[in-house]
């Protein structure tokens, strides 16, 4: 998934491309110091409004929608029904809050050195999915010594309690300026696809979730490790950051560390298994109204 980051969903799904801080603060530090050791330190934007639907739930669900209100959250392969109506466009989850204009500018940087420019714009454009939500497009380009490398169009939404869901992408790879594949591109409610949460309404630790399903081309699972963490990134320090775990069962050797911080969202990537990169928030601002809004390859970052 590249958009299972903003920074977080754009690593994933590069890397299946290829196929968008401490239990205390001091431990978690070390750890960080210990990783840099091993070179892997730790647009036309409408109002934004709720955007709601009101159709009736789409049929193939089993399982009414999980809410982080005592409730679990979607893990592996479970179906859900969804109620278009209990979903809005208006994602102000405080660890990422998606405004529309919003742009986050960051830097990866892989175990070779190899450095890519990540630029995510909240668009004001939305999308109707297949599973009858109404879903934010969230533009994420990446791009490596100013050429196009990767174009995507994520689709989020959140619900009544909260929860931020991922309903799927619209992705492209370049070389050259021509496209290579739109391999990792997928719809919830399309071909057996699911959609996964990809920041709970409460995240407590010990919390775990799916953050995709599509078999064998995504599966991607999240779990909060920590909410009290701290993440110094070229864009700020921040305390009380949300600590999340991701794995992957059809990568089992890979695994990140994700961290979002209150009011901005994700600052910080850490491959801690299976790689040696890092990607860190180097910037967030206002982009102009076309940003974002071009067709795959023309993105107006």
């Amino acid at each position: 998934m590249r958009g299972t980051n903003v920074l977080d969903i754009a690593t994933e799904k590069r890397r299946r491309a290829t196929p968008s801080m401490r239990a205390s603060r001091s431990v978690f530090a070390i750890a960080l110091g210990t990783l840099a050791a091993a070179g892997c330190t730790g647009s036309s934007s409408e109002p934004a409004s709720s955007d709601q639907t009101s159709q009736s739930p789409s049929p193939g669900g089993s399982s009414p929608t999980a809410t982080a209100g005592g409730e679990s959250l979607p893990q592996g392969d479970e179906e859900v029904s969804f109620d278009p109506a209990e979903f809005t466009t208006r994602i102000d989850n405080p660890y990422w809050p998606m405004k529309p204009g919003t742009r986050w500018t960051s830097r990866e940087t892989d175990g070779e050195g190899t450095v890519q420019k990540v630029v995510v714009v909240v668009t004001g454009q939305t999308k109707k999915i297949a599973n009858g939500v109404t879903a934010r497009v969230v533009r994420d380009t990446v791009t490596e010594g100013g050429q196009l490398i990767e174009d995507t169009n994520d689709w989020y939404a959140q619900d009544e309690q909260g929860n931020i869901w991922y309903l799927g992408e619209d992705t492209a790879e370049f070389e050259n300026g021509k496209i290579t594949t739109r391999s990792g591109s997928f719809e919830a409610g399309v071909d057996g696809a699911l959609p996964g949460i990809v920041m709970p309404a409460d995240p407590t630790p010990g919390t775990t979730y799916r953050q995709e399903y599509h078999k064998g081309e995504a599966e991607d699972n999240g779990e909060i490790l920590s909410t009290d963490e701290m993440a110094e990134v070229p864009f700020g320090l921040f305390e009380d950051v949300v600590l999340t775990k991701d794995t992957n069962p059809l990568e089992p050797k890979v695994q990140e560390y994700k961290l979002y911080a209150k009011g901005v969202g994700p600052v910080l990537v850490l491959d801690v298994s299976g790689g040696a990169g890092r990607e860190e928030l180097i910037e967030m601002d206002q982009a102009p109204r076309s940003a974002g809004t071009g067709p795959l390859g023309n993105p107006n970052p």
